[in-house]
């Protein structure tokens, strides 16, 4: 016991302290308790095959699924039109709606649904997302307490009653209490996360990579004065030929960029794209979208003489395909070469669109252009073909950072696919009658998210992961079983409880309240509330008291743990997006954990009385 309670209060220090991170904290103290024998290895090591580590690690996927696809944009959106610009009404609207999902499915579902969108919210009206995601989180847990099935606590207490002989707690028998802990968690979180999160430094989130944004780029250089779209028709004069046979650049002094294809499933809900760059032996199909540069006037006479369409929309979506700036230095090899001669095509696979040059932007006559030291060549083609320029070469430098560019890229055209897929998972996780557990129904819509091509890539998928979270959680999970398993848990406990059992019940009531709350700072809520809840039914009977209220204060402690970043799973899911530390979560988490507790010690009694 001794030594447990030593590796705990270690490991709590060097959390507060916050110089060494979180997970590698985390993985000390497994293996301290591996060292001395307190765990074994199945049991150090069950914190990884946890349904709940592997659900949060499918949940980050679903995330970011919802984020590459802009579906957490559109939302977030709507969100903000609702708030009109009012920091106050968006931290209203981000609580009460989160509060309101969490009543339904798992607070960890509820907070890997919400991320995203919050994410989004904060970069577009310019806000620090910290500002906003650990409200998120507390109240996924503020919400749970709304249902029955809103928290795995409230399952908990409702089997300690049934099993002793009482009255089961009906589905919305919790909802009084629900809305009075959101009431307290809006009142107590407005002013102390303004305090304590809203002027702390953290990334910017205006643009990918510190560079210019796609947009920016497109304007600066004016490509969309100089670029039109046109699709080829079953009669176009183009139709079935190649990029060589048009010579386009020799006639016309045109050139196609890029083709494009798109097509809609028989719903007209899913829209596939497909993007490539228009290479000498192309060949184009009915169907096709071509983006010509060069002369206005002269594209819309090649369009006419050859039978293609003109579309309207002349803005550029950037898939697999972007663009991006590049810098000659003094040095480069290419110094005094026509562009034509460059290599970038052959070698790359990169078209060049334009030039800047002493702050002139040439963008007609490029091919016989003779490069200079300084230019900023503007180039389009693949992401990993962009991303290559700057790894493979020096004669130029890569404005920005590619790969930070790309992944703000969203794939629009997947949003409806990755908004069915999402609400499949959702219905999967809320309605009994479906046989599919929760983890089950989280790594199916993991898997699909990937298959459906709602990533560029597989290793996109990955890199949605927080791994430093997920660590964190599975390896500070084992603790509560050495706690247990040392009885230092049952010796807090019984201590507490029998030392304040002789006062009053509402003393009693608040004793059993915050030993919960306590024991929820290190262990998991829902093995607290199984810890607690006999310890709460066996002190209310023994002093002849209706063992509810004691109860609710259970499932109130184990829920309402704000004090920590691993006391529950949501807590965890906002760290690394937040860039909070331990710290942070005192600040804001401890005064509304203790507020929670004193209130709650006097309404309980009121709602349930003794």
């Amino acid at each position: 016991m001794t030594a447990t309670l030593t590796i705990l209060a270690i490991t709590i220090i060097l959390f507060v302290n916050g110089r060494i991170r979180a997970d590698i904290v985390a993985l000390c103290a497994l293996a301290a308790m591996l060292l001395l024998g307190i765990l074994t290895p199945e049991e150090a090591l069950a914190g990884f095959s946890s349904t709940v580590v592997i659900m949060m690690v499918g949940l980050f996927v679903v995330g970011g699924a919802i984020l590459q696809t802009g579906l957490a944009k559109a939302a977030s959106q709507k969100i903000m039109k609702l708030a009109a610009g009012s920091d106050i009404r968006m931290f209203l609207l981000v609580v009460t709606v989160t509060a309101v999902i969490g009543a339904f499915i798992s607070n960890t579902g509820t907070v890997a649904l919400m991320m995203p969108i919050v994410v989004s919210m904060a970069a577009q009206a310019n806000m620090r997302p910290g500002r906003l995601l650990m409200p998120l989180a507390f109240a996924s847990s503020l919400g749970g307490m709304l249902t029955l099935i809103g928290t795995p606590p409230n399952l908990v207490i409702q089997q300690a009653l049934t099993g002793a002989g009482y009255q089961p707690l009906g589905f919305f028998s919790f909802f009084p209490v629900g809305i009075i802990c959101i009431i307290i968690g809006i009142i107590v979180m407005m002013p102390l996360t303004k305090l304590f999160l809203y002027k702390k430094k953290g990334k910017a989130t205006g643009k990918a990579g510190g560079g210019k944004t796609l947009d920016e780029l497109v304007d600066e250089y004016q490509l969309s004065n100089g670029l039109r779209r046109y699709m080829v028709k079953e009669q176009s004069g183009v139709r079935n030929k190649t990029v060589a046979e048009l010579n386009l650049r020799g006639r016309y002094g045109l050139s196609i960029i890029e083709i494009r294809s798109e097509s809609t499933d028989r719903s007209g809900l899913i829209r596939n794209v497909r993007q490539s760059l228009a290479g000498p032996d192309s060949i184009l199909s009915a169907g096709d979208i071509i983006y010509l540069m060069g002369d206005t006037a002269v594209m819309d006479n090649f369009a006419k003489s050859n039978g293609l369409k003109r579309l309207d929309n002349n803005n550029m979506d950037f898939y697999d395909i972007g663009i991006a700036e590049i810098v000659l230095i003094p040095t480069s090899r290419l110094i005094g070469t026509m562009l034509k001669n460059s290599g970038f095509r052959e070698r790359y696979d990169i078209n060049v669109l334009g030039i800047k040059r002493s702050g002139n932007y040439i963008m007609t006559g490029l091919p016989e252009e003779k490069l200079m030291s300084g230019d900023v060549l503007l180039v389009q083609g693949k992401w990993s073909n962009i991303s290559r320029l700057d790894e493979q070469e020096t004669d130029w430098v890569v404005l920005g950072q590619p790969e930070e560019q790309a992944r703000q890229v969203t794939l629009n055209y997947r949003a409806p696919l990755a908004a069915v897929i999402m609400v499949a998972m959702v219905a999967m996780m809320v309605f009994d009658f479906i046989p599919v557990a929760p983890v089950t129904a989280v790594i199916v819509a993991g898997l699909l998210m990937v298959l459906c091509g709602c990533f560029r890539n597989v290793e996109a998928a990955y890199k949605t992961i927080n791994w430093e979270s997920i660590v964190l959680i599975a390896a500070m999970m084992p603790m509560s079983v050495a706690l247990e398993k040392t009885g230092t848990s049952a010796m807090i406990s019984h201590s507490l409880v029998s030392s304040l059992g002789s006062m009053s019940p509402t003393v009693l009531l608040a004793g059993i309240y915050f030993t919960t709350s306590l024991l929820t700072m290190f262990i998991s809520n829902t093995a607290t509330a199984v810890l607690m809840a006999p310890i709460a039914m066996t002190s209310a009977i023994e002093i002849g008291a209706s063992p509810y209220p004691f109860l609710f204060a259970v499932t109130l402690g184990a829920s309402m743990c704000f004090a920590s970043p691993f006391s529950t799973p949501p807590n965890a899911l906002v760290m690394h997006a937040g860039e909070y530390t331990f710290s942070d979560y005192v600040k804001v988490g401890l005064p509304l954990q203790i507020v929670m507790g004193v209130v709650m010690t006097f309404v309980l009694p009121l709602l349930f009385p003794f």
